[in-house]
C-alpha cells in the first residue's frame, strides 16, 4: 500500500493530520475501538488477550483532519523476547503522539497492570485522554468513581465513556481527536484505512479464526506466517499461509479430526478475507512445529516488531 499524501477535493478547510497512540492494558478493547474509529476492520480482535502484536496504524477520517490511529500490543509485565517485543512497540506507538487515549475496562480493570502504567503516563508530555470502554454492561455509579480515581493519578484532558462494541459515544470521541490533529497535508490516500499490507492482513485474519475456533485449546504460542501471496490473471488472490506450533503434539489440535478443524479455519478467513479484498480467495493453509519460532528474527520482521534481547 502507498503512503503518499491525498488530495482530497473536497475538503474546503486546512486539512489537518497528527498521529492518537491508543494504549492500555491488554484485552481492554483497544482494537475494536480502532475498528469503531475508522468504521471499518483494520484490526484482529478476539478475546484472547494480547491479540494484537505489532503496532497497526488505522486511518480515520473526520471532516478535515485525518487520525492515524496507532493500535498498540496491551502493555503488561514482559518475561519471554516476544513480551518485550511487544511492549517496545506499544510505547513507541506513543512516542511524540499528537494525543494519548488511554483505554480501561471498568469491568475487570487489571488494576496490577494499570497501576504502573498510570506511573509512567503521568510523567509523559503527551496530550492524554482516558476512554472508559464497555459502558454498555458497567453500572454508571462504579465508572464514576474509578473515572475520578483515575483522573487523580494522571492529568487527562478529558473522559470518555464509550462501547467500542456497539458505538455509543465513540463519534464523541471521534470529533475531538479530530479537534487535537495540528494542520498539515494527510498522510494517506482518503481511501486508505490501514498501513498494513494485504499480506499482513491476511495473516492476521487466519490468525484471529485460529484463536475464535480453538479458544483455550491452543495457546498464545502460535503465529500465522505467510508464504505466498500471488494475484492471479482472472482477478482472484491465492494465498499460502503456514500456522506455526510450538510443540508437535498442537499440530493435532488445529488439524482436527479429519483435518475438519484446519478447513474450517480455513473456509472462514477465506470468506472474510474476499469481503475485505472484494475478489475471490484461494486459501491454502498447512501446520508445522517450529519448537523456538518465538526466537526467529524472521519472523519478528514478518510480525514488524524489533528484535529485542
Amino acid at each position: 500500500m502507498t503512503d503518499t499524501p491525498s488530495t482530497n477535493p473536497e475538503q474546503t478547510k486546512a486539512p489537518h493530520c497528527g498521529v492518537v497512540a491508543v494504549i492500555g492494558p491488554p484485552n481492554a478493547g483497544k482494537s475494536t475501538l480502532v475498528n469503531q474509529l475508522v468504521g471499518q476492520k483494520v484490526a484482529i480482535v478476539s478475546a484472547k488477550a494480547q491479540t494484537t502484536r505489532a503496532r497497526l496504524l488505522g486511518i480515520a477520517l473526520c471532516g478535515d483532519a485525518q487520525i492515524i490511529l496507532a493500535d498498540t500490543p496491551g502493555i503488561f509485565a514482559p518475561r519471554r523476547r516476544l513480551d518485550r517485543a511487544m511492549v517496545q512497540a506499544a510505547w513507541e506507538g506513543a512516542h511524540e503522539a499528537d494525543a494519548i487515549l488511554l483505554v480501561v475496562d471498568p469491568i475487570k480493570q487489571r488494576r496490577h497492570q494499570l497501576e504502573p502504567l498510570l506511573e509512567v503516563l503521568k510523567d509523559r508530555p503527551e496530550r492524554k485522554l482516558l476512554v472508559l470502554n464497555k459502558v454498555d454492561v458497567s453500572k454508571k455509579e462504579p465508572l464514576l468513581t474509578l473515572a475520578q480515581d483515575l483522573t487523580g493519578k494522571v492529568d487527562f484532558e478529558e473522559v470518555f465513556f464509550v462501547s467500542a462494541i456497539t458505538g455509543e459515544g465513540v463519534d464523541q470521541l471521534k470529533n475531538r481527536l479530530a479537534s487535537l490533529m495540528p494542520e498539515g497535508p494527510w498522510h494517506y490516500p482518503e481511501d486508505q484505512v490501514s498501513d498494513a499490507s494485504e499480506r499482513l492482513m491476511a495473516a492476521e485474519i487466519t490468525r484471529e479464526q485460529l484463536y475464535r475456533q480453538l479458544h483455550e485449546e491452543l495457546p498464545y504460542d502460535s503465529a500465522v506466517r505467510p508464504e505466498a501471496y500471488t494475484h492471479r490473471k482472472d482477478g482472484s488472490v491465492e494465498v499460502h499461509q503456514v500456522i506455526v506450533v510450538g510443540r508437535e503434539t498442537q499440530r493435532p489440535i488445529v488439524l482436527g479430526k479429519g483435518g475438519q478443524r484446519i478447513k474450517a479455519i480455513g473456509e472462514a478467513a477465506r470468506k472474510e478475507l474476499s469481503e475485505l479484498l472484494g475478489v475471490k480467495v484461494h486459501l491454502f493453509l498447512h501446520v508445522k512445529v517450529e519448537e523456538n519460532w518465538s526466537e526467529s528474527r524472521e519472523v519478528y520482521e514478518e510480525m514488524g516488531l524489533d528484535w529485542v534481547k
